[in-house]
């Protein structure tokens, strides 16, 4: 007599939980395979969406100009880029007006040498964002909203006043009961009156957020740190020109710094959108990884459950033949330990969906961060872990089915 898949179920189900410990040690394969595609998916699409969020605050419309290449480097730079002769700010004022896809400029300054230092009686800061900027670098940069007080005005820059800008997480550390603006800080040994504090950038992730900023007036920084000549350029295009706006700036440049026909640019171009197409292509090589790795994962748990459903089979040599004597058929025989194999593989789908959950979970509270596991990967995970079950139980299955029924009756 023939059996529902219900029933099939039913019977896979009180199997497994007769065999509790082998079950459990079956499914761990599964589990690690399914956990690791879930969770890069998790990190990627969590990453992927600080990226975004980054872009808006630093102006999708923004590009970035500097004499030294961008991304790892070591400790030492290239000798051809330690030659390059430094950005000025009569290239920024030719970008500004050789242009016309150019909107807006902004230079500003990093004194790399010295790790600079903010404090108060109350507190200090250390390896902080010490920048000279000028009063439209608030307009060039997106995530220089002014939170409390004022901007750094054409005043300040003219006349050197020894005014500062400070990051929303700094200005606390500093100023505990609050109110900084018109108060005075230490900066290396200086004196400067705090003039406004500068918003912290929404989408940040762990020590990307920027909140160690110290702006004070591109003048005055050049006046206290005459050493200081690496000026970073970064300028604002009108909107949907941002391509040509590279592209006149590129050709620009080159013509000033006497770059050859056929040489390569001794300055670097940096757009949002590289940064992203950047980032995309690092996580292909994580995805391939996790790939790799997931796919160790799920062999070592479809071997396990291989075994133990031909284990199974054997320890149920004459329960099968008893079924095909009163009239099963060999398919009931062969779903039943399809199902039950199926249902041990998907069981592991579904712990490492809750336990990935659950870990995302965690460092979205400590980090804040916005990640979670997509729709796509859990469900993938899910699919992926019954197709181990289906895949590796086929050959026990068909063992099983196979069985003669006398000889089975005879079995011990």
């Amino acid at each position: 007599m023939a059996q529902s898949h219900g029933e099939n179920l039913k019977q896979a189900m009180d199997t497994l939980r007769a065999h509790k410990m082998r079950s459990a040690l079956t499914v761990f394969g599964v589990v690690l395979g399914v956990s690791v595609i879930m969770l890069v998916a998790a990190l990627i699409t969590g990453f992927d969406e600080t990226i975004q969020e980054n872009i808006k605050q630093f102006g999708a419309d923004t590009a970035f100009v500097s004499r030294w290449a961008q991304g790892p480097h070591g400790n030492t730079r290239p000798l051809e880029e330690r030659l390059r002769k430094p950005i000025t700010l009569d290239d920024a004022e030719a970008l500004k007006e050789g242009c016309p896809a150019i909107k807006n400029v902004t230079v500003f300054l990093i004194w790399w040498e010295q790790n600079h230092t903010v404090r108060t009686k109350a507190g200090e800061v250390t390896a902080i964002d010490f920048r000279g900027v000028q009063p439209n670098f608030g307009q060039v940069y997106a995530n220089a909203a002014t939170l409390a007080g004022r901007f750094i005005s054409e005043g300040d820059d003219l006349h050197r006043e020894k005014v500062v800008m400070l990051g929303e997480n700094v200005a606390p550390v500093l100023f505990p009961e609050g109110h900084p603006v018109g108060k005075d800080v230490l900066i290396d040994g200086s004196v400067f009156q705090v003039i406004g504090v500068v918003e912290k950038p929404k989408g940040g992730f762990g020590m990307g957020d920027e909140d160690r900023r110290v702006l004070i007036p591109y003048s005055t920084f050049h006046k206290i740190y005459p050493g200081a000549y690496e000026n970073d350029i970064r300028f604002q295009a009108y909107p949907n020109m941002l391509d040509q706006a590279v592209d006149q700036a590129t050709e620009l440049l080159r013509r000033r710094r006497n770059v050859a026909y056929n040489a390569k640019d001794t300055f670097e171009i940096r757009t949002a959108q590289q940064e992203v197409q950047e980032f995309h292509s690092i996580v292909g090589m994580v995805a391939l990884a996790a790939v790799v790795l997931s796919s160790v994962g799920l062999l070592i748990g479809g071997v396990g459950v291989m075994n133990i459903m031909l284990v199974s089979v054997t320890e149920r040599t004459r329960e099968s033949g008893i079924r095909k004597a009163i009239g099963a058929k060999s398919k009931d025989i062969t779903w039943q330990f399809l199902l039950e194999a199926m249902t041990l593989t998907g069981a592991g789908g579904i712990i490492a969906l809750i336990l990935v959950n659950g870990l995302v979970l965690l460092i979205r509270l400590t980090l804040e961060w916005h990640g979670s596991v997509p729709v796509w990967a859990a469900a993938a995970g899910l699919i992926v872990s019954i197709g181990v079950g289906l895949f590796f139980g086929v050959w026990p299955a068909m063992k099983a089915s196979k069985l003669d029924p006398v000889e089975a009756l005879r079995y011990e």
